[in-house]
């Protein structure tokens, strides 16, 4: 019996155990994830700013794999993984023996040697991280209208948003629709429209992964929307109820982290080279140098084979063809046929601005605005699991575009002041 062990259920996990298995008599998969769910990260940001709910874009690993009779699935967190005895350790103190193993851990935000930064910069990363941000959101406008300085009131409504990549990019007009159609005629000592939202990016261009001329196309819309976007601007520092850019202090009530990722500590316990995110720098069969049977996929993988390309990116694309592709190599290891090389096919990038307006990369069609924001709501309808989540996400979007209504707007945990709130 063949024993794989695969470490993280999202994307590039999940491709592997459906792409291997069917048709292998002799193998048994193992699937740890420290969550019991399936999270379609790209429309995390849509939890955070309140227009879809958690349960819109998670999906039971266990009843993904449930007709899978050769999968276990394992709610567990990954300590530590032993090359040398073939065993990944569980924080728990179990120990799972393996003949592959596949890490597909993820990431986390990077605040760039400044983990300080993330109490009062939170990302975005996980379903908890969509909660709190939501949360901190709605608080600001709720403490905004019952503050009586207007000083402390303007601090409310200033909502600032780190790194404009697709992330912030995205975040940031989802703030700005949420303020200025979704939340307008809620409150009455307080006009949401005058909500100020900056994006900050140290580079020179919003979208620094997308071609120039669609950089600027997003820029425009950005500020159609009424985002401040400033470039060039690094971040010096981050408090309570503050951001420092330089010589400038920026009052804030919300501050927004989207400006890096490093990937999960777990790799270090390999003994093998990793890039400066913390990423395994894996051979051309995605393996580990010196581990042949352990793989490392998705956003904890440094790619640097890959021809006109330093490394590969961390997106959803990636994870899923690198983890059929390993599957595919396991399969011709139990048959006695040699590896090939992966290759990533890149379809192209897509990034919303907003209600009805996107930018899409696919190559040699590069374009935005309508058509491109249809095409971006039909691949992500397209690519979530479960036929109630599709229909769920369709209504909400036909809903929000029609009323320009949000339906999410709920504030959990209890009330706490955050630093230097009223």
């Amino acid at each position: 019996m063949t024993r794989v062990v695969v470490v993280g259920a999202g994307f590039g996990g999940l491709a592997l155990v459906r792409a291997l298995g069917r048709g292998i008599a002799s193998i048994r998969i193992t699937v740890i994830d420290r969550t019991n769910h399936h999270l379609f990260q790209p429309l995390l940001y849509q939890v955070a700013t309140a227009a879809l709910s958690a349960a819109d874009i998670s999906f039971p690993i266990r009843s993904i794999l449930r007709r899978r009779g050769e999968v276990e699935v394992l709610l567990g967190d990954v300590a530590r993984v032993d090359p040398a005895a073939a065993e990944v350790l569980l924080a728990d103190g179990d120990r799972i023996g393996y003949d592959y193993l596949v890490l597909a851990p993820g990431a986390r935000h990077s605040y760039f040697s400044h983990p300080e930064w993330e109490a009062f910069a939170p990302g975005l990363k996980t379903l908890e991280d969509a909660g709190e941000v939501r949360r901190r959101i709605l608080l600001a406008f709720e403490r905004a209208e019952r503050a009586t300085d207007p000083e402390v009131r303007r601090r409310q409504l200033t909502f600032v948003v780190i790194g404009a990549g697709p992330t912030g990019v995205e975040l940031a007009g989802a703030i700005a629709e949420l303020a200025r159609f979704a939340l307008r005629r809620d409150f009455r000592r307080i006009d949401s429209r005058e909500a100020a939202i900056l994006l900050l990016e140290a580079g020179d261009r919003v979208l620094p992964g997308y071609p120039a001329r669609l950089s600027a196309r997003a820029d425009r819309q950005l500020r159609r929307l009424g985002v401040e976007v400033r470039t060039g601007a690094l971040v010096a520092a981050v408090g309570p109820g503050q951001v420092r850019v330089g010589p400038d202090t920026i009052a804030t009530g919300t501050v927004i982290w989207a400006a890096g990722n490093v990937a999960s500590p777990l790799l270090r316990g390999l003994g093998t080279p990793l890039d400066r995110h913390g990423r395994a720098l894996v051979e051309p069969d995605c393996s580990v140098p010196g581990h042949p049977r352990v793989f490392v996929i998705g956003d904890a993988a440094a790619f640097p084979h890959q021809p006109g390309s330093e490394t590969l990116p961390g997106v959803s694309p990636v994870a899923i063809q690198m983890g059929r592709f390993v599957a595919r190599a396991i399969r011709r290891d139990l048959t006695g046929r040699p590896r090939d090389r992966f290759r990533y096919r890149d379809k192209g990038q897509l990034a919303v601005i907003g209600r009805g307006h996107a930018v899409a990369d696919l190559g040699r069609l590069r374009g935005g605005g309508f058509p491109a924001w249809l095409l971006w709501a039909f691949v992500h309808i397209f690519s979530l699991i479960g036929f109630r989540n599709r229909f769920i996400v369709m209504f909400e979007w036909a809903w929000s575009y029609l009323t320009f209504q949000r339906g999410a707007r709920v504030i959990t945990g209890p009330w706490r002041p955050l630093g230097g709130d009223p």
